[in-house]
């Protein structure tokens, strides 16, 4: 499909078809114009007293199986798993996590974090605080942190956790419930997606987002890709 003028998200179905079909689909606004679902949403379902694309993420997340996470320009983004696979292929560039620290590519407080993660799996954000000593008079950055292992495409959102209220009714934001793409995924699934070259995972990543957004330029495109 093809994100333009004339579709209007105003449902959960609505945006799981676009995963399904585009393959890729940000939530908020990027450096490419009328690619987000806050671009093409429904006024009247998002942020009102109704559930709304941000109470639908993890549902989304679990009917379609789809990777969630910052993944595009630190910003939150779903993506289909076949073209997952190949974005994690070029965005690790052949490493997994130990070896990527090995070879000085990884700082000691990412190296921290993600065996933290990798340990704890799923982990709610504010329990990976709480444990690792990050907060208010703790260590800071967890937030920098957490965003640079999802763009490198070694960790990953798998749900959302809700407070509930007397009447068990869940409130709030949502609390992020992270994971590795490897027990997401299995650990055989990520394995298999360095078997490609990684410009060739690039560039199928980059085809799908210009068969998305067919007006911008390849530079835009790439440059979204990163």
């Amino acid at each position: 499909m093809r994100f333009d003028d004339r579709f209007i998200i105003k449902t959960k179905e609505d945006m799981e078809e676009i995963v399904k079909e585009a393959g890729i689909l940000p939530l908020f606004t990027n450096s490419i114009p009328g690619f987000s679902v806050e671009e093409h949403v429904d006024p009247s379902v998002w942020f009102t007293d109704e559930p709304g694309p941000w109470e639908w993420k993890g549902p989304i997340i679990g009917e379609t199986g789809c990777a969630y996470g910052k993944l595009f320009e630190r910003k939150a983004a779903f993506v289909r798993p076949d073209l997952f696979f190949h974005l994690c292929n070029f965005r690790r560039d052949g490493y997994d996590f130990d070896a990527r620290f090995d070879d000085g590519l990884a700082s000691f407080r990412e190296r921290d974090l993600f065996e933290l993660v990798d340990l704890r799996a799923p982990a709610l954000s504010r329990d990976l605080k709480a444990e690792g000593g990050w907060g208010k008079d703790g260590k800071k950055g967890f937030d920098t942190l957490i965003t640079a292992l999802q763009m490198k495409c070694y960790v990953l959102i798998e749900d959302f956790a809700y407070d509930r209220d007397k009447s068990g009714k869940p409130y709030g934001w949502g609390v992020s419930v992270y994971t590795t793409p490897e027990k997401f995924f299995g650990a055989e699934k990520i394995s298999e997606c360095y078997r490609t070259g990684t410009e060739k995972s690039r560039k199928i990543v980059a085809e799908a987002v210009a068969a998305a957004v067919p007006y911008a330029s390849d530079r835009a495109v790439m440059r979204f890709v990163g």
